[in-house]
């Protein structure tokens, strides 16, 4: 389909050709959304995040409706959000009141998710819906923008949405021819741009984002800037496909036994800088990526002198 215009700061920067950086945030059970507040204003200073992902229930857990804190991002920060919903919890009729809702509110970004099954999460009873899939979630927000009906042709009264939606992908599926033809669906549809989920090996990441230049869509590269080692073991070990490189485990091991708190975290830093500097060099000096989407949640202290020389 014809490509829609940019409405939000993130694409109207992908369209102008600009590498850019987006962050992460993950509200939870919460009501206190300062936490969350403070991160985003920490990305915000750097000068250099153009937006941040709000996530949407990660690992099918119950956490915070994720349209608040975007609208409180926004409203509190002046950094753009990057509403992440899931058709895994709401039916069509759920979803279309919610995006309507949240175009009210002034967001601009959606991204598109299956989401993680309920039965991953922390409601292992509760009942999935996925009355439609994460292709036609983005049918449904191409509708809304470009038609102003929702899927069955009954048009919204008012003034047009004015929204730019996404959809994710996967450089670690395996096989991955799949994987790039549901991502080609989904640009066909209406997907204004492309976030990946993480990925350490960098020839991977090279030639998934060489496969997907056929769609003409921006993609930023997820990649995931890790803390500690246990989320570098649980990623190992239990995160389908993604295989944390030995060396950089060993580092994160060996620093964990660091006694001294202060040591400990600027020898993990330097971990982390030291393997993810590199890698966003080569992918925007040898690659066509838009940018790359920082997964770095709640370790906000790694931006600064990670994105210093970009």
């Amino acid at each position: 389909m014809p490509k829609r215009p940019a409405y939000s700061n993130l694409t109207k920067t992908m369209k102008e050709g600009k590498f850019l950086f987006t962050g992460e945030l993950e509200p939870k059970k919460m009501q206190d959304l300062s936490s969350v507040i403070h991160s985003a204003e920490e990305m915000k200073k750097t000068g250099k995040i153009v937006a941040a992902n709000v996530t949407d229930g990660p690992q099918g857990d119950a956490y915070v409706c994720s349209m608040v804190p975007c609208h409180l991002v926004q409203q509190q920060t002046g950094l753009e959000a990057i509403w992440q919903m899931t058709v895994r919890d709401r039916n069509r009729i759920a979803l279309f009141g919610d995006i309507l809702g949240g175009a009210i509110l002034g967001l601009k970004n959606l991204l598109a998710l299956t989401g993680d099954h309920s039965a991953l999460g922390d409601n292992k009873n509760a009942r999935a819906v996925f009355d439609l899939d994460s292709t036609q979630l983005i049918d449904l927000v191409s509708k809304m923008v470009d038609d102003h009906t929702d899927l069955e042709g009954n048009e919204i009264e008012g003034e047009r949405l004015e929204i730019n939606v996404g959809c994710a992908a996967n450089p670690n599926s395996d096989p991955v021819e799949p994987e790039i033809l549901k991502v080609g669906r989904k640009c066909e549809i209406g997907a204004d741009f492309i976030q990946t989920q993480t990925s350490f090996d960098i020839d991977q990441a090279k030639g998934f984002l060489k496969e997907l230049e056929k769609y003409n869509t921006p993609v930023l590269l997820g990649l995931f800037p890790i803390k500690n080692y246990g989320i570098a073991w649980y990623f190992n070990e239990y995160i389908p496909g993604v295989s944390v490189p030995k060396d950089f485990l060993d580092a994160l091991k060996k620093a964990k036994k660091i006694e001294n708190k202060k040591e400990k975290y600027a020898a993990i830093d330097q971990i982390n800088l030291d393997f993810y500097v590199p890698f966003i060099k080569e992918i925007k000096k040898t690659t066509k990526a838009a940018g790359i989407h920082c997964m770095a949640v709640e370790y906000e202290r790694l931006f600064e002198p990670l994105l210093k020389d970009f």
